[in-house]
């Protein structure tokens, strides 16, 4: 079986030794959601650095014949890390001058020794975590084509309202809800969701491009929805754009939560890659178990429905990568449509990894671990800090860090500041999982 980076460039390129510019463009929704009817939000904007730098994760989903498009150079003691553990890396192009809040494909547009650069990479094809017009400006501009439908596609199929309807359409099971692309339909929801209220659930309101939690209101009375529609309604009629894209859904009971990915090719082939748990630990979420703990039945019913959904999406006109998350509820039915993301996901980075360095019958925990610094961190001390947890083989165990950029991030001179280790936890067994997750905690959250 080929790997994951010749099975992508097969079905976004038609050859699997196509040479691929990466983009790590993370959070693409904010762009698709622009001109949007959104709800009320307290702003995140604080912690865009550090999701802006998440861009390093495309290092190790591109091959040596590829290219990565970076907002900063990597640690260079990170990337010996790497090569000693026999990871070959692609080229990689860092931008001039990177500002925080910008994506890594908004600064690669204002360097113009870099568009010079990538228009000399002939016969590359350009991939990113999903295409908006700024990835659309970029192809232009260095005349790389885009390896990936159109941004017009990208943003249609990527909507919560849209994931709703291919659901209906093809029969899935699915909360009980309404897809609302007007006030009216918003207040028939709202209607409808009032029987719901009265047996004891809360309700779910959904923006059609929210992400990482953002643009979500869970409404437990009749008052709070009255509120919000009315809020919406002064949105409209101040922006004179009387279409809304929500959705508005039954808050069910869940045993745990899915992901899984299938890979559309532009032929409309459909190629399922895996289905992932989310980890999660006293009701909070941690990261990605691999490999997810399903009966053959709900696997099977999975790769079904990645059938369906593929050649769904394959007639509306996109192909690439689409992770879906999905869910199984205490009873353990399967909710195999949750919210369709027609685009690189978390797992999508992890990929290449877990194959060459999850053994057989080893057990994986992808998550991140959050820091609080006072001054940047090297990934020397780092690897000191962690110290035998660190992965040093395939087939072993231990810590395999995959993004260290998003450690310092957020640094500014003289100020405490947040970051991130992400990494992918592997040993033999939970018990031995869960043992290596606690003393990573536990060295990496220690005093500096």
């Amino acid at each position: 079986m080929q790997d994951f980076n010749s099975r992508l460039k097969n079905a976004v390129v038609g050859r699997p030794d196509a040479a691929l510019v990466f983009l790590g463009n993370f959070e693409v929704e904010e762009q698709w959601a622009r001109g949007e009817h959104t709800l009320p939000r307290v702003s995140a904007a604080g912690g865009s650095a550090v999701v802006n730098h998440m861009d390093e994760f495309a290092v190790l989903m591109a091959g040596p014949e590829d290219h990565v498009v970076l907002k900063a150079a990597p640690d260079v003691d990170y990337l010996d890390y790497l090569a000693d553990l026999g990871v070959r890396l692609p080229e990689l192009h860092v931008v001039a001058r990177q500002e925080p809040r910008r994506t890594v494909t908004e600064d690669a547009l204002a360097d113009p020794a870099l568009l010079a650069r990538l228009a000399e990479l002939t016969g590359c094809g350009l991939t990113a975590h999903g295409v908006s017009e700024v990835e659309e400006q970029l192809a232009e501009r260095t005349g790389l084509p885009l390896a990936a439908p159109d941004a017009a596609t990208c943003k249609s199929v990527n909507s919560k309202v849209y994931s709703r309807r291919a659901a209906d359409e093809l029969g899935l099971r699915q909360p009980a809800g309404w897809a609302c692309e007007t006030l009216d339909e918003l207040r028939d929801a709202f209607r409808g969701a009032q029987a719901l209220l009265a047996r004891g659930h809360r309700v779910v309101v959904k923006e059609a491009f929210g992400v990482s939690g953002k643009g979500i209101a869970v409404l437990e009375s009749e008052r709070r929805m009255d509120r919000l529609h009315g809020l919406v309604a002064k949105q409209v009629l101040r922006s004179g754009q009387e279409r809304i894209a929500f959705v508005v859904e039954d808050w069910v009971a869940k045993k745990c939560d899915l992901n899984y990915q299938f890979t559309v090719g532009r032929d409309g082939s459909v190629a399922f890659d895996f289905v992932k748990e989310l980890f999660t630990d006293g009701g909070v979420h941690k990261g990605h178990r691999m490999p997810a703990r399903l009966s053959v039945a709900q696997v099977d019913e999975l790769t079904d429905t990645a059938q369906r959904l593929g050649k769904k999406l394959a007639a509306d006109g996109y192909f690439g990568v689409v992770g879906v998350d999905a869910m199984v509820d205490p009873d353990d039915r399967l909710y195999p449509v949750v919210e369709i993301n027609a685009r690189n996901n978390m797992s999508t980075y992890q990929v290449r990894l877990q194959e060459r360095f999850v053994g057989a019958g080893q057990v994986a925990l992808a998550r991140h671990y959050p820091l609080r610094l006072t001054e940047p961190l090297g990934f020397t001390v780092a690897r000191d800090l962690l110290g035998p947890t660190v992965l040093a083989r395939a087939g072993g165990s231990g810590l395999l860090v995959n993004n260290f950029a998003t450690v310092n991030a957020g640094a500014r001179f003289g100020e405490a500041f947040d970051g991130r280790l992400y990494g992918i936890v592997i040993a033999d067994s939970d018990d031995e999982v869960l043992a290596l997750d606690a003393e990573i905690t536990e060295r990496i959250g220690r005093e500096r």
